[in-house]
């Protein structure tokens, strides 16, 4: 049965609510199917072929998405899990700040307007196929991967360490060379 992305919309909360971090380990229905969206590899989202192009239906979508343990994505509410496509990873880095502090840490904005800070709960990791690009990890198995310019920053900041360019947020401590 084909969804319209508001009726999916409506399921996931709506219009009048602000979805940052809804329950997704408690919702697990089964899989009503397969719809056509799909998120390219430059974090931009379309359903039938068609860009989505409201930002605010993009946000609510990401913050009910979940990769599970078959590798796959998910768009999910208490009722219903939709899967979908997925080309590299579902989400994009867009920027890196250091936030002032005892120690300094990073803080990573996403193409959804969320912020999140670089952690051993959101580690970075190097996406071999790109060259090492690094990658953040975020909570039901999604990850967000460095824009050209927040990848830039993430570089700029980082200090030399034995020879090797390390970034460090508060305790947590990750090396940008690759093999």
């Amino acid at each position: 049965m084909a969804r319209s992305l508001d009726d999916i919309a409506k399921q996931a909360g709506g219009r009048n609510r602000n979805f940052t971090s809804p329950p997704l380990h408690l919702w697990h229905p089964d899989l009503s199917g397969d719809i056509a969206i799909r998120i390219a590899a430059d974090g931009r989202w379309y359903h039938e072929g068609s860009a989505i192009t409201r930002q605010a239906l993009v946000n609510l979508f990401a913050s009910i998405l979940r990769r599970e343990e078959d590798g796959h994505y998910y768009l999910v509410t208490p009722a219903e899990k939709w899967r979908i496509q997925v080309d590299l990873h579902p989400l994009v880095v867009t920027d890196i700040d250091v936030v002032p502090g005892s120690p300094p840490q990073l803080q990573a904005s996403l193409n959804t307007g969320r912020q999140v800070m670089v952690d051993a709960l959101h580690p970075l990791a190097a996406e071999t196929s790109m060259q090492g690009v690094p990658y953040l990890a975020l909570e039901h198995g999604l990850t967000a991967l460095f824009s050209r310019n927040a990848w830039y920053r993430l570089a700029d900041i980082a200090e030399p360490r034995d020879g090797v360019p390390v970034v460090r947020s508060g305790d947590y401590c990750f090396e940008l060379a690759g093999d």
